[in-house]
């Protein structure tokens, strides 16, 4: 069943704007959590030689990308592969970059943690990690939409919630990358890109 999420409408070119100026000319893209497969046809089509490879842990969500991209007939973009951030083996065993679009805070930490170690074992030195979403900063005001929204998310499971900026930082030095970038997007969202350090 094709899936609709109406943010992604939104802020797909805000994406794509940063992503054109973080992405290398060519390779294979690995987006986490890609959700109803929106942003990978979008983003496929906008960068058309770089190969993009969706996954979900979600059976409902790949099928929707599957739909997605049969619809698109884009020869960039694969079929999308069951990949759960948390677990300690991925389907993908390389890739040249990696994108991941409102999944840390809707998901418990260890999503956050598998992801950076996912990263860490897939990416080569210098390869960016794209993240997408709200966060908590200590020196910037939280907006009132992201109190609530973070309220909201705690409430459907503890374990769930908007996470703070610094908390993600720490995780990310903790697995061999730096934060080159920190850009503010609409809905006090922000994209945050990480490199891998190390030669």
């Amino acid at each position: 069943m094709k899936g609709h999420a109406p943010a992604a409408a939104r802020n797909r070119e805000p994406i794509a704007a940063v992503l054109a100026e973080e992405l290398p000319a060519a390779g294979l893209v690995l987006e986490v959590a890609s959700g109803t497969g929106e942003h990978a046809v979008f983003l496929a089509r906008r960068f058309p030689d770089l190969v993009w490879q969706p996954t979900d842990a979600d059976d409902a969500a790949r099928a929707s990308i599957a739909v997605w991209r049969e619809e698109a007939g884009l020869p960039n973009l694969l079929a999308p592969l069951p990949l759960d951030a948390a677990a300690p083996d991925w389907p993908v065993g390389r890739a040249d970059d990696m994108l991941c679009v409102n999944m840390i805070h809707i998901s418990p930490w260890r999503a956050a943690q598998g992801l950076f170690a996912g990263a860490a074992r897939c990416l080569p030195p210098g390869a960016p990690l794209v993240l997408y979403g709200p966060y908590l900063e200590a020196d910037v005001e939280t907006a009132p939409s992201n109190r609530d929204f973070d309220a909201s998310l705690k409430a459907r499971n503890p374990a769930w919630g908007i996470r703070d900026l610094a908390d993600v930082d720490r995780l990310a030095g903790e697995c061999g990358f730096a934060r080159t970038r920190r850009t503010a997007m609409p809905a006090n969202n922000l994209t945050l890109v990480y490199r891998k350090t190390g030669g």
